[in-house]
């Protein structure tokens, strides 16, 4: 076999586990948990295939702002900040790129989370998942696949699917200009947050500076100004996507 067959396979191959991966992350949204969509018309969606969730989120099987707890999640130890870090340090060396750095890592019974930023400019790269039980740390489903105009899945230089950049071979190399001017204000982003979780979810509270990245932002959900969860908004659009996969709350680190 020649080399640029080799490559063709091999481009090809990543392709298909990333559609894997985008898909996965769709189904995890839609079928257990349910998709929310707010506009800046006001124009509102719940796609939950789920008709009791929004009935259950005080418990029976699921946490508020944190999705669905399964049986064998609930058997793995939850990770630890350390491990966390570890493990996503030695995700961020492989990806060979020095702007990128870790800015938040927060745990969940389910999953950690990391905030992954640009040292040069401060914006939001992308969000990482690290699983509990294998350590190992993947690309967040949802926004962060499908909204991130720099770091995402369709991101042709360095994007989840950008060839020997991409997703398998690590992404964050991109060399574009990818501007990150968006026509929803951070203001906007926190108002729509807070607009959407009044109707949805009564006496939980957005936080004030949402995080913004490349076509997206993301803010903490509190309750009693504690952390339960996520969401992001369209920074285009408006339209608001509720992380439903964490789980329950345990630490955060910045």
């Amino acid at each position: 076999m020649n080399k640029t067959l080799k490559i063709f396979l091999v481009i090809i191959s990543e392709i298909v586990l990333s559609a894997l991966f985008f898909f996965a992350g769709l189904a995890i949204g839609s079928n257990n948990f349910g998709l929310a969509g707010y506009s800046q018309t006001g124009m509102m969606s719940w796609g939950s295939r789920n008709s009791t969730f929004g009935n259950t989120m005080m418990g029976n099987g699921f946490n508020m702002m944190g999705g669905y707890q399964s049986g064998q999640a609930a058997a793995v130890k939850p990770l630890t900040i350390d491990q966390a870090k570890q493990a996503i340090e030695s995700y961020l060396k492989g990806l060979k790129n020095v702007d990128l750095e870790l800015k938040e890592i927060m745990i969940f019974d389910n999953n950690g989370y990391a905030r992954i930023t640009e040292k040069s400019t401060g914006i939001g790269a992308m969000e990482l998942l690290i699983d509990p039980s294998t350590l190992s740390v993947y690309p967040e489903y949802g926004p962060n696949m499908m909204w991130n105009l720099k770091y995402g899945l369709m991101n042709g230089a360095g994007g989840m699917m950008g060839g020997r950049t991409g997703m398998m071979g690590g992404y964050g190399n991109s060399s574009n200009s990818t501007s990150a001017t968006m026509t929803v204000t951070s203001d906007q982003a926190a108002k729509l947050a807070q607009d959407y979780l009044d109707k949805q979810f009564p006496g939980y509270k957005a936080s004030a500076d949402p995080d913004p990245f490349y076509g997206y932002y993301t803010l903490d959900i509190l309750k009693d100004g504690n952390p339960t969860g996520m969401l992001s908004i369209n920074g285009f659009s408006g339209q608001v996507f509720l992380h439903t996969w964490h789980g329950t709350f345990i630490e955060m680190w910045e």
